[in-house]
């Protein structure tokens, strides 16, 4: 098996374990804020004790400390947006709005990187972008959970484009990037947890019992295993073609929301010719991966 397809293969799996993240926004009686600040500590805590069993924790320098740090906060700020999202609409319409993180990379990697414009993954990624169009305009009720969505995407794609460039400056290992990247996201929160209870007096701090056990699968098998595989394939694929097939979690999300939660009775045509053309959009930018490996 070439390495490419196997790197492939790893990162749709990625792709399926987060289609289930977006699930648990729905089940989890906390706000954005305190589910993920919630979700990153157990996160930190099962990788700690991952990495110190395999011998494989190491400490960082504060020169690379720094920036891997920054994309941390980067990250606990997509996962905020993302489950705001999704409790101001639903969980399909919360996961649909990942599909436009295509458009914001290829717009933000030239921009960023100050390379030329690939019009190939523009005209791609519009495919995506016509296929979340379809989606939106079944009912307006839920724009606030768009407006939270599309935050969430342009923040992850800027999060992917620079997670890159510091791995190669510092050359950590993935794991070790995704380790100390959890603890600045975390750090974050923590600093924003007094000012959002005072922003929000009546909004739960504390999780349920059933919170614990949705957040003790959340930060553990569902974080840090999609993660690691995600982390690992962008060391060998471009930004672009991980978020795009990033685009097919929507699928597995509203596939299960509709199982668990009856969601598929909220959607209707529209919603499945958008999908359509972002599952499309995904096949695209594989086969031109493929070509250019092979």
């Amino acid at each position: 098996m070439k390495d490419t397809t196997r790197t492939l293969i790893i990162l749709h799996l990625a792709v399926f374990l987060a289609g289930w993240t977006g699930v648990f926004g729905r089940i989890i009686s906390l706000g954005g804020l305190p589910l993920v600040w919630y979700r990153i500590q157990v996160s930190v805590v099962t990788l700690t004790l991952v990495l110190a069993a395999m011998g494989r924790l190491h400490r960082v320098r504060w020169r690379a400390l720094l920036p891997i740090a920054g994309c941390g906060i980067l990250l606990a700020l997509h996962w905020t947006c993302f489950y705001a999202s999704i409790q101001a609409s639903n969980v399909s319409v919360g996961v649909a709005c990942i599909a436009t993180t295509c458009f914001f990379t290829a717009l933000f990697h030239s921009l960023i990187n100050r390379t030329r414009v690939d019009w190939k993954e523009i005209l791609i990624s519009f495919i995506s972008i016509a296929g979340v169009l379809l989606i939106f305009s079944l009912d307006v009720r839920y724009r606030v959970g768009i407006a939270w969505g599309l935050l969430s995407a342009a923040i992850y794609s800027v999060f992917a484009i620079l997670n890159i460039n510091v791995a190669r400056k510092t050359g950590k290992d993935t794991a070790t990037m995704l380790l100390w990247e959890l603890v600045g996201g975390v750090l974050f929160l923590t600093l924003c947890m007094p000012l959002y209870a005072m922003m929000m007096p009546d909004a739960p701090l504390a999780p349920s019992q059933r919170d614990l056990v949705s957040l003790l699968l959340l930060g553990s098998l569902f974080t840090i295993v999609p993660f690691l595989f995600q982390l690992q394939a962008l060391r060998k694929l471009s930004a672009f073609t991980v978020n795009l097939t990033y685009n097919l979690e929507p699928v597995y999300s509203i596939a299960i929301a509709a199982i668990l939660f009856d969601e598929i009775h909220e959607v209707g045509l529209s919603f499945w010719l958008g999908l359509t053309l972002i599952f499309l959009s995904v096949i695209l930018q594989t086969r031109r991966i493929l070509r250019r490996q092979s």
